[in-house]
């Protein structure tokens, strides 16, 4: 596992997976995200938070807490599996997470999550099957 580090944010390079990972923030905004090697290669150790967002900004969201103020604490989690992918990630839980259905309507909303559409969408398929299988064997 190789690690590269800037000032309020880190990336990783899962070498075993041939994956990348970067968050950045604190307290008030977290973020952690999938990377392509493009986008990992970009990040330099020189960089601010800033610079490196915005490299990061381009990946599959993964997770993300707020606590701004500007309204009551909230996490969005992206993908499930965030914490086998990312065990070293120091995230950050802020309030209340949103729903399935809530997360998956800001996906298909909000451009900025559009790399995160295929996941979902199979995620809420998986779902809806599961669940129809349950009303299924509740009927019998």
């Amino acid at each position: 596992m190789k690690m590269k580090e800037g000032s309020g944010w880190k990336a990783w390079n899962d070498e075993d997976n041939e994956r990348y990972f970067g968050e950045y923030g604190g307290i008030q905004s977290y973020s952690l995200y999938e990377l392509s090697r493009q986008q990992y290669e970009q990040l330099d150790s020189s960089m601010s938070e800033g610079d490196a967002s915005e490299i990061m900004y381009e990946g599959r969201h993964l997770y993300m807490s707020v606590d701004d103020r500007c309204g009551p604490p909230y996490t969005i989690v992206f993908d499930d599996d965030y914490e086998k992918l990312c065990p070293w990630a120091k995230v950050i839980k802020s309030g209340r997470k949103w729903s399935d259905e809530l997360t998956d309507a800001a996906v298909e909303l909000f451009e900025s999550e559009k790399n995160n559409r295929e996941q979902r969408r199979k995620k809420r398929a998986r779902r809806i099957k599961s669940n129809d299988a349950l009303k299924s064997d509740n009927r019998k």
